[in-house]
């Protein structure tokens, strides 16, 4: 296994020591924080490859904590949270976040999603897709370099996390093609897809902020109602 180094932040000490044995169980090497301050001092001086990051704490919460990470930063954030309304899942993902799990939670379903955002953020080539294997995707003035996971619009390079990318090369491997938020899920997260709309709608929202001029009047990312998503085609 590979040593990946996890970053646990909660303030609930009891959560932050029974998260951590059972990643070391696992062979994680793990850093532990207790609020949101503390988490960006040891991000800013350690090798940190994923953070699991709860939301609620004292003097800098977890969504402040994860807007300034996402500032600097592109790796793995799987939010906790106890609250389980669907609205604020969609703000921490719409904020930043690549995964969210509700407490109290399944061990087995949590240590399952820090292996798949590793996998991902590591081997970002992982997910088999029928496109060509050209190494540069061209499509109007989005580029998408597969060696150095590099997306750029009209030569401009544009920040992608891990997931975001995972979608920008599902859809433009195969330009025109419309794909259900389901099938996305399912390719990308590599999950079965239950219920799954407001999540992916979620990340082609942030894509689409980083790659149209217009956001609400999209050249590349389309909304075909109904079905789903697809990079439109251009010559």
């Amino acid at each position: 296994m590979d040593h990946y180094n996890i970053l646990v932040v909660d303030d609930d000490r009891e959560i932050v020591r029974s998260l951590s044995r059972l990643l070391e169980l696992e062979g994680y090497h793990v850093y532990k924080a207790y609020q949101g301050m503390e988490a960006l001092d040891i991000l800013a001086h350690e090798p940190v490859h994923l953070i699991i990051l709860d939301v609620m704490m004292p003097q800098l919460n977890g969504l402040s904590a994860l807007m300034k990470i996402r500032e600097k930063n592109n790796i793995p954030i799987i939010m906790l949270s106890a609250k389980t309304e669907e609205s604020d899942k969609v703000l921490g993902l719409s904020m930043g976040a690549d995964d969210y799990v509700t407490k109290p939670y399944n061990t087995a379903e949590l240590m399952a999603r820090v292996k798949s955002q590793l996998r991902r953020y590591f081997s970002l080539g992982a997910v088999a897709d029928q496109g060509n294997g050209d190494d540069l995707l061209k499509n109007g003035g989005l580029v998408l370099n597969r060696n150095t996971k590099q997306l750029t619009v009209d030569s401009e390079p544009v920040r992608l996390t891990a997931t975001e990318y995972k979608i920008v090369e599902l859809l433009m491997s195969h330009p025109g093609y419309v794909f259900s938020a389901e099938e996305i899920y399912s390719r990308v997260w590599q999950e079965e897809a239950y219920g799954v709309e407001n999540t992916v709608m979620v990340h082609i929202r942030r894509i689409r902020e980083k790659i149209e001029i217009t956001p609400k009047n999209p050249k590349y990312l389309k909304v075909v109602w109904g079905i789903g998503y697809k990079i439109e085609k251009f010559d």
